[in-house]
């Protein structure tokens, strides 16, 4: 059993509301658990925050996003500011170093964290972070990701949200054969058809650019003391955010891990996309279990491993091939 707490902290340009789940028993030794996302909020956590009853959980709404109302007058959600807010909410808590399971930008912000602030983390898990630069790609995947851009800014929520379904959905590197398909219909997704006339959405709209946008430094990330894991669904393999997943591993000479399902695999019925969560949450409790050890300096022949690795995973390779464990 837990209770559950919602708080609101002022940061500059921000009041912050995040939720408090701790056990009754105590957190009996276990490090409080910060779940974070980017564009989903605190809500997107309910199902996977149910299967850690046993120590303290904390999730959030990024600022500008839910119930994190900004005041600051900005649009942008850039992973330097969130990892910022974070920074202010762990000392809120008093509860550091925390272990932090990122998913989507928010694992990208959970990157930036461990960068700029390396005492805040004990392990972080950053499951399929979206990170162009760590794609052989890269350019074909920002020219994807404008188009996606585009189709909303012309028709809306309908036409921009199926781009970005073909985009994420699409196997292997962006090719000639992805930028001469047809626009999508959205009617095919279940989408509207007609457009509102809004262009706000966080995830479609050029607020959230500097997510995909990101370049992680792997110096100062493989040299924190926080342990790095980066995670990877099993049923995403060879997609854009399995992709920049293994390559996220490769920059950081380790092998990305396998969790059960999708990109959301973690989720319930939140949004009406279920994944494994029951799966996901075994598997997440047993990555935080392994402890802190971090693996030896990279040798000749792990880095030879880790280029094949690259070379494999992110071009759409199954994920249990040589770059993921």
């Amino acid at each position: 059993m837990t209770k559950s707490e919602t708080r609101t902290l002022a940061a500059p340009g921000a009041d912050l509301v995040y939720d408090v789940r701790a056990p009754h028993s105590g957190p009996g030794g276990h490090r409080t658990l910060l779940m974070i996302g980017q564009p989903m909020t605190a809500d997107g956590f309910a199902t996977l925050a149910g299967h850690f009853t046993d120590r303290t959980v904390v999730t959030y709404d990024p600022r500008g996003l839910g119930r994190s109302a900004r005041t600051d007058g900005r649009s942008a959600h850039t992973p330097q500011q969130q990892a910022a807010d974070l920074h202010l909410l762990i000392e809120a808590l008093g509860t550091g170093p925390v272990d932090v399971f990122g998913s989507s930008g928010g694992a990208v912000t959970a990157l930036e964290l461990v960068a700029a602030h390396p005492g805040d983390v004990g392990t972080l898990v950053a499951h399929e972070p979206p990170i162009n630069a760590v794609l052989p790609d890269a350019a074909a995947a920002e020219r994807a990701q404008a188009a996606c851009y585009e189709a909303y800014q012309a028709g809306g929520f309908g036409a921009g949200m199926a781009a970005f379904i073909a985009m994420t959905s699409w196997q292997g590197e962006y090719s000639g054969a992805y930028f001469a398909q047809p626009a999508p219909d959205p009617a095919a997704f279940g989408l509207p058809t007609t457009d509102d006339g809004s262009r706000d959405d966080p995830l479609l709209s050029a607020a959230s650019s500097a997510i995909t946008d990101y370049r992680p430094d792997a110096r100062t990330l493989t040299a924190a003391p926080t342990r790095v894991v980066i995670a990877v669904g099993e049923e995403s393999a060879g997609t854009y955010t399995a992709r920049t997943g293994a390559g996220m591993a490769v920059l950081l000479d380790q092998e990305a891990t396998v969790f059960p399902s999708h990109h959301g695999g973690f989720l319930g019925e939140e949004f009406g996309q279920a994944g494994k969560p029951d799966e996901f949450a075994a598997r997440l409790r047993q990555v935080l279990a392994a402890g802190r050890a971090r693996p030896a300096a990279a040798g000749a022949d792990r880095s030879a491993r880790g280029q094949a690795g690259l070379a494999a995973a992110v071009r759409g390779v199954p994920v249990r091939g040589a770059a993921v464990r």
